[in-house]
């Protein structure tokens, strides 16, 4: 009798994180955005003001990778980095009108993926899928909780 841990998923989750990112890009090449630049703007337009610290935690990146997303979104006009008028060593993240611009249709390419990735799939195995993904993705974040706490300990 197979077991849970007998099955070898690892490799078809990045193979279709890979593809996702793939297709993506080439559907939002003519916005000049890759999907981890989006996925900064986005995350920016609805909670604009944020750190770059701040922004790297709720993206779940390296502060440094975020740091290069935003140097590079910040070049070609979607971000703009302001003074905090708190901590004069700190930046706050602002989307600009050119951003503002685009998210609608980036949304509409997302949207459009999204659909055309899941043809054949209704919505309640959907959900299904999202719930597992959800507890697995929990399941190694404790793993990555008790790591730190073992760390600390030792």
């Amino acid at each position: 009798m197979t077991k849970v841990e007998d099955i070898s998923f690892g490799y078809l989750l990045n193979d279709v994180t890979l593809l996702f990112r793939k297709h993506f890009d080439r559907r939002a090449v003519k916005f000049g955005l890759t999907r981890a630049q989006w996925r900064a703007t986005k995350m920016l337009y609805y909670r604009e003001g944020l750190r770059q610290t701040e922004l790297a935690e709720l993206l779940e990146m390296e502060p440094i990778a975020v740091g290069r997303v935003i140097d590079r979104l910040q070049a070609a006009g979607f971000v703009e980095r302001r003074p905090d008028p708190k901590d004069r060593r700190a930046w706050r993240l602002y989307v600009t009108d050119q951003a503002r611009g685009v998210i609608a249709d980036m949304e509409l390419i997302a949207q459009g993926l999204r659909k055309d990735a899941t043809i054949g799939v209704n919505v309640a195995e959907m959900e299904q899928a999202m719930g597992v993904l959800n507890r697995i993705k929990e399941n190694l974040q404790a793993l990555e909780a008790s790591s730190v706490e073992d760390e600390q300990e030792s």
